[in-house]
């Protein structure tokens, strides 16, 4: 099978709202959730978080991250990367990469607490074992 090209790897990622996102307690256990998210043409993914989850917690201490998306069927894309809270400033990527495709996520915004993430990839893997041989693209960043 071919390599997966960004943009067919973009194309993936927008058929899903919702992936699973793992960050790091203080102890060093991981921490997963799920969590709507946009993504950016770069493939970075833009998500939204109140600072009284665990997630923003474990952020502020360690910004590593795994992500996945897919589950549905046997295609997922398995990301890990490095997340950066965006400041206020930057509300723009969230407008376009986040609540585009999520348009309910918006009312979010208001919260006092409401907080929003860009995970800068570091490793990408498109895995679909639906074709024989099975199809998989590795990216490193």
């Amino acid at each position: 099978m071919a390599m997966k090209t960004h943009e067919q790897l973009y194309e993936f990622m927008n058929t899903y709202s919702l992936g699973v996102i793992s960050t790091v307690n203080k102890d060093g256990s991981p921490h997963s959730a799920i969590v709507g998210f946009g993504q950016t043409k770069d493939l970075e993914i833009v998500f939204g978080t109140d600072n009284s989850s665990a997630k923003y917690k474990n952020l502020q201490v360690d910004q590593r991250v795994a992500f996945v998306i897919g589950g549905e069927t046997p295609e997922t894309i398995q990301l890990d990367g490095i997340a950066r809270e965006l400041a206020s400033d930057e509300l723009n990527i969230v407008r376009q990469n986040y609540w585009q495709k999520n348009p309910d996520a918006e009312v979010h915004h208001d919260s006092p607490g409401e907080r929003y993430f860009i995970i800068k990839p570091t490793w990408i893997r498109y895995t679909n074992l639906a074709v024989e041989p099975w199809d998989i693209t590795e990216v490193t960043f």
